[in-house]
Parts: C-alpha cells; sequence; structure tokens
C-alpha cells in the first residue's frame, strides 16, 4: 500500500460521492429525521453502503475495459433498448437536475433574506455552467480540487448545525445499528423508500465509469489493473464515507431538535424569536412538516440566525457542486449512447438548458414556501429510473467478454 499512490487515485470518487450530498438528498434526511426521529438512520447506511458496492463495480468497468458504461451499452446493446436507456438516464438527470438548482435557488433566497426570488435564484444558477467550463478548462485536478472545497464547506456547516444541537448520542447509535422503526406508519416507510431513491442516483453509476478514466492505467498489464481497482476502491470508500457522516449530521439534527414537534411549537418559537416566517407555520396541531426552505427557517427560530445563513451557505455549496457533477453526467450519457463529438461549449449548454427550462418553469409558477410535493415526485422518478441504470451495470461487469479475467462472479 502506498499513500503517494491513493493521492494519485484520488479524485473521481470523491466527484462521484457530491451525488450522495445534493440538495434532494439533504431534504430526504431532514424529512426522514424530523418524521422518524433516530429510526431510520440504519436505512440511510445501508443505502450507501449499497451504492458503495455498485460504484465499485461502474469504476471497474471503467477501469477494465477503457469505456464507461454509456460506451459500453452502445457496443453492446440494439438500437431500440439503447434509446430507452438513454432516454430513462436523460429523465434521470433532468430530475437531479431540478433539485440541486431549486435548491441552490432556496439557498441564495435565503442568503438574501428573500429579496432575490426563487426564479432569480435559477438564473443565477446558471452560471454554474461557466464555473465549470473554466475549471475544467485547468484540467480535472483543479475541479477535483474545487469539489473538494465545496464538501469541505458542508462538512463544516452541517457539522456546526450538529455541535449546535447536540443530537442524543445513544439514540445515534441505535439508530444506525439496530434495524427497527417501532410505531412507524406509512409517512415513515415513505421517508424510508424515499431515502434509497435519493441515495443511489441512477446516473452517478455512468458519471464514475468515466471519471475513472482520467487516470492513466495499462489495461495490457493485469497487476496495474488490480491496483487502479484497488485504489479506486479505497477512494470510494472514504469519499462515501465523508458523505455518510455530513448526512448523518442533517439527519440527527432534525430528530433531536423537531422530532414530534407541532406547527403550533415552532409557530409560537419563531414568533417569540421576531422571525418574518412565522407565518409559514399555522398556529394548530398538525405535525411539522419540513423542507430544505422550512428546515433553515426552523433552524434560525430555534437556534439563532446564524444557523439559518450557515445552513444556507451548506445547501449552496451541495447545489452547486451537484449541478456541476449532474452536467459532467449529461456530458457523458450524451457522448456514450449517441456517439456526439460536439464542442465541450456545446454539450454542456445543451445539457444545462435540457434541465433549467423545466426548473423555470418550477420557480416561476411556483412559491418558494410549497415546493416539498415537487422534491418527493423527484426522488420517487429517482426510484423508477434505478434499474435502468444497475442492469446494464450488473450484467456487463459479470460478462467475461467484456471484463476478461476482472468479470464479477456472483
Amino acid at each position: 500500500f502506498s499513500f503517494r499512490k491513493l493521492w494519485a487515485f484520488t479524485g473521481p470518487g470523491f466527484l462521484m460521492s457530491i451525488a450522495y450530498l445534493d440538495p434532494g438528498n439533504i431534504e430526504s434526511d431532514l424529512q426522514s429525521g424530523a418524521v422518524a426521529g433516530f429510526k431510520l438512520l440504519w436505512v440511510l447506511m445501508l443505502a450507501t453502503t449499497i451504492g458503495l458496492l455498485l460504484q465499485r463495480l461502474a469504476a471497474r468497468l471503467g477501469v477494465v475495459t477503457g469505456l464507461h458504461l454509456a460506451e459500453v451499452c452502445n457496443r453492446q446493446y440494439q438500437k431500440v433498448p439503447r434509446i430507452i436507456l438513454w432516454l430513462m438516464v436523460e429523465l434521470a438527470i433532468i430530475g437531479s437536475d431540478m433539485q440541486e438548482v431549486i435548491g441552490s435557488a432556496i439557498a441564495i433566497n435565503l442568503l438574501s433574506v428573500g429579496k432575490i426570488p426563487l426564479w432569480g435564484g435559477v438564473i443565477i444558477t446558471i452560471a454554474d455552467t461557466f464555473v465549470f467550463l473554466f475549471l475544467d478548462k485547468y484540467g480535472l485536478r483543479k475541479l477535483e480540487a474545487f469539489f473538494g472545497f465545496l464538501i469541505t464547506i458542508m462538512a463544516l456547516t452541517f457539522g456546526y448545525e450538529y455541535i449546535t444541537v447536540k443530537p442524543n448520542q445513544e439514540k445515534l447509535l441505535k439508530g444506525l445499528f439496530i434495524p427497527y422503526c417501532q410505531n412507524c406508519g406509512t409517512s415513515q416507510l415513505e421517508q424510508a423508500v424515499g431515502i434509497v431513491g435519493a441515495v443511489i442516483m441512477p446516473h452517478n453509476m455512468y458519471l464514475h465509469s468515466a471519471l475513472v478514466k482520467s487516470r492513466q492505467v495499462n489495461r495490457a498489464n493485469k497487476r496495474e489493473v488490480q491496483e487502479a481497482n484497488k485504489y479506486f476502491f479505497i477512494e470510494s470508500c472514504i469519499a462515501l464515507f465523508v458523505s455518510f457522516i455530513i448526512n448523518i449530521f442533517v439527519v440527527t439534527v432534525f430528530a433531536e431538535a423537531f422530532f414530534e414537534k407541532t406547527n403550533a411549537d415552532v409557530n409560537n418559537v419563531c414568533t417569540n424569536a421576531s422571525s418574518p416566517h412565522s407565518s409559514l407555520f399555522p398556529n394548530n396541531n398538525q405535525t411539522l412538516e419540513v423542507d430544505i426552505y422550512k428546515g433553515g427557517v426552523v433552524l434560525g427560530c430555534y437556534f439563532g440566525p446564524a444557523a439559518l445563513y450557515i445552513w444556507a451557505i451548506g445547501i449552496l455549496a451541495a447545489g452547486q457542486s451537484s449541478t456541476m457533477t449532474g452536467t459532467y453526467s449529461g456530458q457523458f450519457v450524451m457522448e456514450g449512447f449517441l456517439n456526439l463529438r460536439w464542442s465541450r461549449f456545446a454539450r454542456v449548454l445543451l445539457t444545462r438548458s435540457i434541465a433549467i427550462t423545466p426548473t423555470l418553469f418550477v420557480a416561476i409558477f411556483q412559491d418558494v414556501e410549497h415546493l416539498t410535493g415537487m422534491n418527493d415526485f423527484l426522488n420517487v422518478l429517482m426510484s423508477l429510473q434505478l434499474p435502468f441504470a444497475l442492469i446494464p451495470v450488473l450484467t456487463f461487469t459479470s460478462l467475461p467478454s467484456v471484463m476478461n479475467d476482472f468479470a464479477n462472479g456472483l
């Protein structure tokens, strides 16, 4: 084992792990904490572990074949199934990108104290495209360093919320290692399914299999391929462990502070704190429902304005990083499935336009306070698209004709 070699292979796994930290994921985390307390932490851990195994297969495919998943699909499938797969993964990318752009727009709205409307925040996030192109021009390592910086911001901001709220450690450990859900009903079951849909992203398989191609590996040398597989797997373990810890921060903060709270409880606290957002929560005994926007507001009411703004900075970092990796995914998918050879600017512009257009319509015709339904729908969409990524990954990595001596035996 060599730390120098591990450093040389470090990067693709952290870019891949951004999908485990996008705004859709954060919203799923906070809702599971508010609805089920600490009871669904084991689902989060299990989903992350399964995600790691699937990412390992996707990375192995890229390392062994020198082709990413979309390129292998293009070679192995006939025209009709190939087009169906492409359309399904494009749907997943658009749905994911909508969550990411809306998350960034909500963060901008919170940071501007409501002065920048949702649609204004969406337009601002279009600048992501140009940031992506600018950084990509200077090489992948610069882009990887930038994403590392954004992950650090998320760790610090959500870690601050964790330290501020001080969740019960005994309940945290019990929720992680004892698979139970005492007194759970339909809403808790929906959150459990939503966690899986939010954590394991279909387009992430395509992304990871392409990112590992950035490292030079002599595929004629079996030992070099084994070594690359080993270091990419270690790096993926570290990256997903970091993302898992950040997700735990969010779940436990809302589990500790807001589980079984009513609208009236929050309304009283927000009114006493002279919050301009107290009208968001009607004075009734219905169970509190939160999303990314309301979650920030509630944190501000209970723990001061600093908690709200630090939360918004974390959401902005999550949205900015995940929108850029989503753009990368779209680029690889279009290149692989359609064999397009456009300029980088044209490909990125088209990919971003496909996702931004429906998001802009949602932002114009829907206010920032009523977006939970859309995010729930998009998480369901992610779950429905998952088989269209998993079947190719599991199929190709088990075929000796594709993977040679590195075929998966299971």
